[in-house]
């Protein structure tokens, strides 16, 4: 029947006089068409990359290319038949992170993605790279660990919305409950006891509501129309939650290992971590917080390196610390985080990677408004004869032309090496030729975006743009905890881009993880050295050609498990 009709169609339109695709000019039109399509392609930053691809390589990259095909006709339907969510959603490649992220773990396509070498993570928060399941465990097992709250939890809204944290007590009493109107603020109670009197179901109850507190849910994400301020408040709330958890050397330690690990399970060699410095740290066995950082700092260079000494972590290259200070914060508290950070690049110059500011970005002090402090910072730097570069988060916002969106302009006039999220770049040709010409990386942060109410799904994220540009940029998970990704933060920005833009497929995501290695701070470099070591890539002499040359061969080792475990023997014949 079918069949029919289109020979009908076909008689109709010849009748009509219109002309067949297979007629001559046609195309000609069509080849013209592709040719445009593939001039343009030559001016995207993956260009050179996929260029240079081994033959194994780009056979790997068509399986991939196929098995994507495949899963968004199947998986990515209606009639899916495990349908893994209600009838009333509309189910589509390219969704909503928080209503994909079940259906996404059992793709194809995430079976290769959790496989693939990533390179380094240039930007994450270290107070939100927790496996809380993990934590609240070792809490339970760490002698004299505490719950305080700023009041009695008793009501439903008390729960949602009261202040509480995890603390250090050697005097703390097993008379007391949070959960009681009897309860005086910050009295510390046993956690063990907190948990297993907690109303409605004990440890495990308590357990589901500290990851509420912690966690930007499902429901707090897709309320976009309640505006990106709304879901920043809850977010800044899971910091000192979180922090408070592992702020205590005992179970900071083991944390830090740990970490390393779930990186290098996640495909991360490297990272460049982000902390505000701002929950306090308590050394084993005192109730007295730390009055510096410096012993956090050394138990996080000593974990590291245990790790990367030990066996299982002998091919994770390490870990460096961007210090970071709240963006919210007056003149004196900024110099003030300043000065530590000055302090602890002299007592741990190979820990202390660079400088950034974090929080809101709306609602914080814009970079022109933090010269005065920034041109400080460098003066303090040079009489102290350290040299600490910029990271700048810039151009987190849906801002156009307002002073958040403008901090883009401070950041590359002030020599930022990196910028973070840079989500509201794609509106500026000129700052986009500067990032080029200065050889500035974009640490892209999709879920978080998404999460955070920038964008409606990765659909609408605002990367390809940069990518199709020229500009160099990255992938990376910012804050796994509280964003709802888990332990395998990184897997899932990598599988929604791939999974999101036809443009990138394994060729654009190879790309973007070397360019991760690329733009890692593995060591210090002055600002002319920075400049020639990325520009020079493999073909350098430094620590940097080195990773990627490792990184290539994992590259290279991952392409060929494609082709083995996915790829069609042509050998074999077709069973009947």
């Amino acid at each position: 029947m079918a069949t029919n009709e289109a020979a009908n169609d076909e008689e109709w339109a010849q009748a009509e006089g219109v002309p067949s695709l297979s007629d001559p000019f046609i195309q000609k039109y069509l080849q013209g068409r592709d040719a445009l399509v593939q001039q343009e392609k030559r001016q995207r930053s993956d260009y050179l990359f996929r260029q240079n691809l081994s033959p194994m390589a780009q056979e790997a990259c068509a399986i991939v290319s196929q098995i994507r095909f495949e899963e968004q006709q199947t998986l990515w339907t209606k009639e899916y038949e495990d349908s893994l969510l209600t009838e009333h959603v509309d189910v589509f490649p390219g969704m909503m992170f928080s209503l994909a992220k079940e259906r996404m773990e059992k793709s194809k396509l995430w079976k290769i993605v959790k496989r693939m070498p990533k390179g380094a993570l240039l930007h994450c928060h270290l107070e939100a790279m927790v496996d809380l399941d993990w934590a609240l465990e070792e809490a339970f097992n760490t002698e004299g660990v505490c719950v305080v709250a700023d009041g009695p939890v008793t009501t439903e809204q008390q729960r949602r919305n009261i202040g509480f944290s995890f603390t250090y007590s050697k005097t703390a009493k097993s008379d007391t409950s949070i959960w009681t109107d009897g309860y005086k603020a910050n009295t510390p109670v046993p956690v063990n006891e907190a948990a297993d009197s907690f109303p409605d179901g004990g440890r495990k109850a308590f357990i589901e509501w500290v990851r509420s507190r912690v966690t930007i849910t499902a429901s707090e994400h897709l309320c976009h129309h309640e505006g990106p301020n709304e879901v920043w408040r809850k977010f800044m709330s899971c910091f000192p939650i979180l922090g408070s958890l592992i702020y205590y050397e005992p179970i900071f330690r083991k944390f830090i290992r740990k970490l390393c690990k779930q990186l290098l399970d996640d495909g991360v060699y490297y990272v460049d971590m982000r902390s505000a410095f701002y929950t306090p740290y308590r050394s084993k066995g005192n109730e007295k917080v730390d009055d510096d950082w410096f012993s956090m700092l050394e138990d996080i260079e000593d974990e590291v390196e245990k790790f990367k000494a030990s066996e299982q972590g002998k091919e994770f290259w390490g870990a460096r610390m961007i210090w970071t200070t709240i963006r919210q914060f007056g003149k004196k508290q900024v110099i003030e985080s300043m000065k530590q950070c000055i302090a602890m690049k002299v007592s741990f110059p190979e820990l202390i990677a660079g400088y950034d500011l974090v929080g809101q970005e709306d609602l914080g002090r814009p970079l022109s408004d933090l010269a005065p402090e920034l041109f400080w910072f460098r003066k303090a730097c040079a009489q102290a004869c350290v040299d600490i570069p910029f990271f700048f988060h810039a151009g987190e916002t849906l801002g156009d032309g307002d002073s958040t969106d403008e901090n883009l302009f401070d950041a590359i006039v002030l020599g930022t090496r990196r910028i973070g999220h840079g989500f509201s770049l794609y509106k500026h040709p000129l700052l986009i030729d500067m990032v080029k010409e200065k050889r500035i990386l974009v640490e892209s942060c999709p879920v978080s975006n998404e999460v955070l109410r920038l964008c409606g799904s990765i659909m609408s994220h605002p990367l390809p743009a940069l990518l199709a540009r020229g500009v160099a940029c990255s992938l990376c998970n910012d804050d796994p905890t509280i964003l709802g990704q888990g332990d395998s933060g990184m897997s899932h920005d990598f599988w929604q881009a791939l999974q999101g833009w036809e443009n990138l497929g394994l060729e654009g995501l190879g790309s973007l993880a070397e360019n991760s290695v690329r733009w890692a701070s593995l060591d210090d470099y002055t600002a002319k050295e920075w400049t020639q070591d990325i520009k020079d890539g493999m073909f350098g002499k430094g620590i940097r050609a080195q990773r990627l040359k490792e990184w290539v061969s994992k590259w290279e080792k991952f392409c060929a498990w494609i082709v083995e475990e996915f790829g069609v023997d042509e050998n074999v014949e077709p069973e009947e």
